[in-house]
């Protein structure tokens, strides 16, 4: 994890500030972000760092906005095996990404 988003984590707990933090738990196969990449959530839905970008980590931010507000960790497979129309799914592996509240 970068030392920013270390250090966000650290003063929204301090503030007791909601934070939710998206980490690729497993990659196989072709992924834009390995294992240990992480994406960290605030409540107005602006996030610092990437697990990837494109339409798997819209999917990704969506499900971490709802932990932000329910609070219940999920794992979420990102599949991007699966033809779609436009070019952002072109990797071809799957992601599974851990979603938790880290603060708040």
């Amino acid at each position: 994890m970068s030392r920013e988003l270390f250090t966000e984590i650290l003063q929204a707990r301090e503030a007791g500030e909601l934070r939710v933090l998206a980490t690729v738990a497993s990659a196989r196969g072709s992924t834009p972000r390995g294992p240990g990449a992480h994406l960290l959530l605030r409540p107005d839905g602006s996030f610092a760092g990437t697990i990837g970008g494109g339409c798997g980590e819209a999917e990704v931010w969506q499900e971490a906005m709802e932990t932000m507000s329910d609070g219940r960790p999920r794992i979420v497979v990102v599949d991007l095996t699966e033809p779609v129309e436009g070019e952002d799914k072109i990797c071809g592996g799957v992601m599974e990404v851990l979603i938790e509240r880290v603060s708040g």
